[in-house]
């Protein structure tokens, strides 16, 4: 069966793509480059992309012709002095918190011009699905009242020709605009053009901390607002509305005298690593790895992705990392990522080369000299530096606590670890009946990790994925508890000399408890747990083997699906 994409939808997500490639040349690009880019073409005249892109960019608010150049838009109304502009404040109730399955039930908004509230808009409208009796008890709200109320088309429309060209303001602008958004995209095929100011964020910024939270209530009741919000769209809406008039006298006094100033207050602070998001343009999106390299060619930190692009933009978000990587992007200087063709052989060449080069930012540092093992001592088990069974383990008070979940184990048991799971849970199901639950929980995750571990040892198994070579495929032969081969298969009749290969090295192959095995072995056992899509796993025979190669072949050279919009991220719901 074939995705279909509307026209619609394909100008949006274009347009997100061409928004993309402004912001890798941090200004105008011009249209024969844009087009070739955006539409894979080797070369394109100049008129060609011109009309080429035309409905591209005029569909979508954030983009404007310089010339025979693409540049990003200054939103309309941005210049505007505040006690010029006229705002809009929205809020929305809806039956759920995704735009992605939820629709709007109720809309209010209250228009403010010279700092006083004047007129306001209220409506219901019809989701077409049950509200739910979460959100029925949160807001009063009916599917029978809402079943006589228009559509939800309808009641958008209405509001957009309530708001006109207003600043548009909501509190958790991110919440409500995510949905008003997929509804204009339903209408109109664009999106909002008008300037949004979130009073959560502003109010964070202008207040200091004088609040203990920017929830809507919170504020409410700090600046002492006539009507108290109750998750009703037109209350909310009105206290909003006195909020943002408070808000924009202390944003003022702080130097503000624009709506763009007023905006700039409103936005989410930049982290200062956010410069250094240039460093990631060009990643592929694919799987693979990268280094954070510092400006003495030195590895910081390796990692691994299922999706390079995606993954490396997003270390330059808002959001903090942990310390060490955030001390790892602060001497970032340059980043260099290598394409494989599976997530798997991305997580072995990152295991790898944490190996070799041991980066200070990476927490799972291959340390064999600090793994440590279980062995009988006398009547109970001690932490060794000897490889056996019993481990490895990366934590020594780890080993201790698992050395006590081992306590009374016979000798068969220490030297099958299996053989003690059966007499662990029943450990863990006596501390439960006595309600002892966190020692029950306890117990638990480690009889859980000796179980995985033990399974992963006992497979014998050909793991196929696709490699990046086209017409290739990667098989990872796991026998006699290690990874025995990883071989390349070539297309055509070499493949199978590459399996016999394999087959051969995996009767060869002896166990071993080495931490670096074990790390590999781990690894292969998280993904035969989730196996994502383009993995096969067929137990060790030729002809298995090879009718997996070329299905994972025929699967990596199949057109992908046709990518959704990514739209704006669905914040979660304020607070009331």
């Amino acid at each position: 069966m074939f995705a279909t994409v509307s026209p619609v939808q394909l100008r949006i997500d274009a347009a997100d793509r061409l928004v993309e490639l402004v912001e890798e040349r941090r200004g105008p690009i011009y249209a024969e480059e844009a087009a070739r880019r955006l539409f894979a073409l080797r070369h394109v005249p100049a008129g060609l992309a011109r009309g080429l892109l035309d409905d591209v960019v005029a569909g979508d608010a954030r983009l404007a012709w310089s010339g025979d150049s693409v540049r990003l838009a200054t939103p309309l109304g941005h210049d505007l002095l505040l006690e010029q502009a006229t705002y809009v404040v929205v809020d929305l109730e809806t039956t759920g918190l995704s735009p992605d399955s939820s629709r709007i039930c109720e809309i209010g908004a209250v228009r403010v011009r010279d700092f006083e509230l004047t007129d306001e808009f209220q409506t219901l409208a019809n989701p077409g699905v049950p509200i739910g009796g979460a959100v029925s008890a949160l807001t009063g709200l009916r599917d029978p009242e809402l079943r006589r109320a228009p559509p939800v088309s309808t009641a958008v429309s209405r509001f957009l020709a309530f708001a006109g060209d207003a600043v548009l303001v909501a509190h958790n602008a991110r919440f409500d605009l995510a949905f008003l958004d997929r509804e204009t995209e339903r209408l109109t095929g664009k999106r909002l053009a008008a300037p949004v100011v979130d009073t959560v964020a502003l109010a964070r910024r202008v207040l200091g901390g004088r609040v203990a939270r920017a929830s809507l209530a919170s504020l409410s009741y700090f600046f002492g607002t006539s009507v108290r919000p109750c998750h009703r769209a037109l209350p909310d809406a009105q206290a909003t509305a006195e909020v943002l008039v408070a808000l924009i006298g202390l944003a003022q006094e702080r130097g503000a005298a624009t709506v763009a100033d007023l905006c700039e207050l409103a936005s989410t602070r930049t982290r200062r690593v956010y410069e250094k998001r240039s460093l990631a343009f060009g990643a592929p999106a694919g799987p693979g790895v990268y280094l954070f390299r510092d400006r003495y060619n030195q590895v910081l930190y390796v990692g691994r992705a299922r999706d390079l692009r995606a993954r490396l933009r997003s270390y330059f978000r808002s959001d903090r990392q942990r310390p060490a990587v955030e001390a790892a992007l602060g001497a970032l200087e340059r980043i260099e990522w290598r394409r494989v063709g599976s997530e798997l052989e991305a997580g072995l060449e990152e295991l790898r080369l944490i190996r070799e080069l041991r980066p200070p930012a990476n927490a799972r540092s291959a340390r064999p000299d600090r793994y440590v093992y279980l062995r009988r001592r006398g009547d109970g088990l001690v932490c060794s530096a000897k490889p056996g069974p019993l481990g490895p383990i990366r934590s020594r008070t780890r080993a201790r606590l698992a050395a006590r979940a081992l306590d009374g184990a016979s000798d068969d048991e220490l030297a099958d670890p299996a053989l003690a799971l059966p007499r662990l849970r029943t450990k863990v199901r006596a501390l439960a009946e006595s309600l002892r639950y966190e020692d029950a929980g306890r117990l638990r995750d480690r009889v859980e990790a000796l179980e995985r571990l033990e399974c992963v040892r006992k497979a014998a198994c050909c793991v196929v994925v696709p490699a990046v070579e086209p017409g290739f495929a990667r098989a990872v032969f796991v026998c006699g508890g290690r990874i025995a081969a990883v071989r390349s298969l070539p297309p055509g009749a070499g493949a199978r000399l590459e399996v016999e290969t394999g087959l051969a090295l995996c009767r060869r192959a002896e166990q071993s408890f080495e931490p670096e095995v074990a790390d590999e072995l781990l690894l292969v056992g998280s993904f035969l747990r989730r196996p994502p899509p383009e993995l096969r796993v067929v137990p060790l025979v030729a002809d298995a083997i090879l009718a997996a190669a070329r299905s994972a072949v025929t699967r990596a050279a199949a057109p992908a699906p046709a990518p959704r919009s990514p739209g704006r991220t669905p914040a979660r719901r304020r607070a009331a």
